[in-house]
């Protein structure tokens, strides 16, 4: 989801320009490595690391990643309830979702600070324990307005951990491995956001909405028992770190990409994103198009259950094993670009002359997903109908989020390879926020219709309050 801004560290740091680059080319080779300024031969390289610890760090992150967008989700399956024990509209009870997703989206903007100051170990083990102080809050809240500042909260404080999560895949793994890690990677928040409702329509069938909230805690302390033992992945903050345990001055390291002074900092991630995102055609059409599909698939969360119930009879926990197609539709986009990156990649570097190949190869997963989106949303829309057997659409609902998967990977991808180390930042930090934005927004208009506002709620989600 927002998991893209950390890795401008993998890129040649002393170029400040935040125009495309317009040779638009890339190299897997040794010299993309020089972003980790740590000696390829220094045993305290990430790179350098036993096997098991990199994949304990990438498990650890994965892990992290997934409860943040568990908790996203999950609320979905109790909003009946929300509006009934509140006393509050369903659009308003929608609010607990989409000001959630808005506090994700101030993570790109603080995260990359944070990780240069303190390293990004401190920040997943600060970031979680303060999610979940949230979470909990939420869980307890009496009135609203409580649930809707704790929700808002928990995703401002969350949002690291799906920001931090590709910086530390970069650390840990060779640039070689770029399309199968940013597969992975995303399959953290997506498998996290689809298991939400899967969890949350049998719990809060058997317990009430409150416990939404106290499973996504019992995760997020899953979570933080795993990742306790976490070690420093970020190769300035290790050798800050080691000079300091050591005795020895600090080392003297290029300038970080997201800025030393405040004005820098608010120059990097703040005034040159929204620049961008009015002057730089590249930034511009990706965070668009990404921002749709985002928007698009978070009002599914909405949307659906009241389809599927309100057209087929579905019970809540029906409703939640639906979205088992979402989870089948990420896993297959994720196999997808993988296997794209292992066949296209090599053949296009072995013609190469001068072992760089364009960063166009990026798009061939969207390329693909592209259509998928556009076939499946027809799908749904012209199949959602009493006279059509409901596989029909939830099959729908597995193109297109197969769809939206592979667009992400190749969108994200190529915006990464397109600009220098602080046009990057900007870049990915304009198109994160934008998406997110457009994700909390979308939700609170998409069900102004007759199931929500005009009639009542589907049978299976007239639940007594529970307290």
């Amino acid at each position: 989801m927002a998991s893209q801004i950390s890795r401008h560290i993998a890129k040649d740091p002393e170029s400040d320009a935040i125009s495309p680059i317009q040779s638009h080319p890339t190299s897997l080779g040794e010299d993309s490595m020089t972003g980790h300024m740590m000696s390829l031969q220094d045993p305290d390289n990430p790179l350098n690391w036993p096997i098991y610890k990199r994949i304990y760090a990438s498990a650890v992150a994965i892990a992290f990643a997934f409860v943040v967008a568990f908790g996203i989700t999950v609320y979905t399956a109790g909003i009946s309830e929300v509006t009934t024990r509140f006393d509050v509209s369903a659009t308003v009870a929608i609010l607990g979702l989409s000001l959630y997703l808005l506090g994700i989206a101030f993570a790109p903007l603080t995260t990359p600070h944070l990780s240069e100051a303190f390293g990004r170990s401190t920040v997943y083990l600060i970031s979680l324990p303060l999610f979940s102080l949230f979470i909990l809050g939420a869980g307890l809240s009496k009135n609203f307005t409580t649930l809707a500042v704790c929700r808002f909260f928990a995703g401002f404080f969350g949002g690291p951990c799906l920001v931090l999560i590709e910086g530390t895949f970069a650390d840990v793994w060779s640039a070689n491995v770029t399309g199968s890690y940013y597969a992975i990677l995303s399959l953290a928040s997506f498998v996290g956001a689809g298991t939400g409702p899967l969890i949350g329509g049998f719990v809060f069938a058997a317990r009430g909405w409150r416990w939404t909230q106290w499973v996504t805690l019992m995760l997020a302390l899953a979570a933080y028992l795993l990742g306790i033992g976490l070690p420093e992945t970020y190769p300035r903050a290790i050798m800050r770190r080691r000079a300091k345990r050591r005795g020895l001055p600090p080392p003297q390291l290029v300038e970080a990409g997201s800025g030393v002074t405040l004005r820098d900092m608010l120059l990097v991630t703040v005034l040159t994103p929204l620049k961008m995102l009015v002057t730089e055609p590249i930034v511009v059409g990706t965070s668009l198009y990404l921002g749709f599909n985002f928007a698009v698939i978070f009002s599914f969360f909405i949307s659906i259950p009241v389809v599927l119930e309100a057209t087929y009879g579905f019970d809540i926990q029906q409703v939640g094993l639906a979205f088992i197609a979402a989870i089948a539709g990420s896993l297959l986009a994720a196999a997808t670009s993988v296997i794209l990156d292992r066949l296209v990649f090599p053949r296009l570097l072995k013609k190469s002359h001068n072992g760089i190949v364009d960063i166009e190869y990026r798009l061939y997963p969207a390329m693909m997903g592209g259509f998928g989106i556009t076939i499946s949303l027809f799908w749904i829309a012209w199949t959602a109908s009493p006279n059509i057997k409901w596989p029909s659409p939830v099959l729908g609902t597995l193109l297109y989020v197969w769809g939206n998967m592979s667009v992400l990977i190749s969108g994200v991808s190529y915006l990464f390879d397109a600009y220098p180390p602080r046009g990057t930042l900007s870049a990915l930090t304009a198109a994160a926020s934008f998406r997110l934005t457009l994700a909390a927004a979308l939700p609170l208009v998409i069900l102004q219709s007759q199931y929500y506002d005009s009639q009542p709620l589907p049978i299976s989600q007239r639940n007594k309050s529970r307290h």
